[in-house]
């Protein structure tokens, strides 16, 4: 059922945010570093392990590429509840690693859109 498939993705949403402020605690950052990342980083993982195993049917399928396609709205406003001023006040490292990882992202985007070409090629 698509229910499941949502309840899969809000298991790994409030996994990922608990690590996520775990991680910022450990850091010693009052908020949550990460936690949509981990979410989708564990959404991949179950979702693999699942088909891997014959588990995830059709419309459990479609319930989470519903929510696949809201993600890029849920990332901005999750990242808009981040403590922006704190992190510029908080030195220029802050700055830095944002602009390292940003530079660093658009120049893996044509690389990783190579991942599978290949195989759909061949498969035609």
């Amino acid at each position: 059922m698509t229910i499941y498939g949502v309840a899969i993705l809000a298991f790994c949403f409030l996994v990922g945010k608990l690590i996520g402020n775990a991680l910022g605690l450990a850091i010693g950052i009052n908020g949550d570093v990460g936690g949509v990342g981990f979410a989708m980083i564990l959404l991949i993982f179950s979702n693999a392990y699942m088909k891997k195993n014959g588990w995830l049917e059709a419309p459990t399928e479609k319930g989470i590429l519903f929510w696949t396609s809201m993600y890029i709205p849920i990332v901005v406003a999750m990242s808009a509840t981040q403590n922006v001023k704190a992190a510029i006040s908080g030195g220029p490292v802050a700055i830095v690693v944002g602009v390292v990882v940003t530079i660093t992202g658009f120049l893996l985007v044509p690389m990783i859109s190579k991942i599978g070409k290949k195989e759909q090629i061949e498969s035609n």
